[in-house]
């Protein structure tokens, strides 16, 4: 369609880093339906065309294996009752092809009645947590050389299913008195980011980050800006441009020591 990833960014009102894994297939999991909602809108698909593919995407291997083999039985149903309006069930016996076509119906896999009409309860995902994150300034940050979903320490979240979703360890006082220092924030990248949402805000330039409230605005010369707001008034809002912003993470859980 000749257009450019910032122009796709800004029509779905996400980022440009989120498109971009998404492009380069690094996301273990699709969009929020309201996110693809918004990209078929935007590349002119057909609406629900999106969200449908990420519905079979996240089907539990179980239920993929059961629809294709009911697909594939399906079409070997088809192909016989063809054969038999062309030639004839006397026809096609004496040939062998209504044997073959047979076997094709009723061979392959047998999940269809294996498996169970009973749905499991889905158990919160363990979420690492990945370094510290800075309530202040934007400060390096790195995810300490560990592949994605693995670290040094785990925490679980109610209600938290996202695989993508990480923690990191507050240090500083702007967010305060919502979030302390030492809270561990837990954020789900599969969550949208709507105005007035706590990121996990990640900049293009040098891996850095940092932990605030975000708002979207527009720069004096129409340019997309995202502001930056701590929740201390001691600290002063710092607003960036969108696209030195490459990940915007919206949090989700604060798991916090009692005391």
């Amino acid at each position: 369609m000749g257009m450019t990833l910032d122009r796709l960014a800004t029509l779905a009102e996400c980022t440009k880093g989120y498109l971009s894994q998404i492009e380069n297939d690094k996301r273990d999991n699709p969009p929020s339906e309201t996110l693809l909602g918004r990209l078929e809108c935007a590349l002119m698909l057909t609406p629900g065309s999106l969200v449908e593919l990420a519905r079979w995407a996240s089907a539990p291997g179980t239920i993929r294996t059961t629809v294709s083999d009911l697909q594939r039985k399906s079409r070997a149903v088809d192909a016989l009752a063809a054969r038999l309006r062309d030639r004839g069930v006397d026809a096609l016996h004496e040939s062998g092809e209504l044997e073959k076509l047979i076997s094709r119906i009723s061979s392959g896999s047998s999940a269809a009645s294996d498996v169970s009409v009973s749905t499991p309860i889905p158990l919160p995902v363990q979420v690492p947590v990945i370094n510290s994150v800075q309530a202040g300034y934007p400060s390096e940050f790195t995810d300490l050389g560990y592949p994605a979903r693995v670290a040094d320490s785990y925490v679980s979240a109610p209600d938290v299913m996202d695989p993508d979703a990480f923690a990191a360890r507050v240090v500083g006082d702007s967010m305060a008195p919502t979030y302390r220092e030492g809270d561990i924030v837990v954020f789900s990248p599969e969550r949208d980011t709507n105005p007035g949402s706590d990121c996990f805000v990640r900049f293009e330039r040098d891996g850095e980050t940092t932990f605030k409230r975000v708002y979207f605005e527009t720069g004096s010369e129409g340019q997309e800006m995202i502001r930056l707001q701590p929740l201390n008034s001691a600290y002063p809002p710092r607003e960036v441009e969108r696209e030195a912003v490459a990940g915007l993470y919206t949090a989700v859980y604060v798991v916090r020591a009692v005391g």
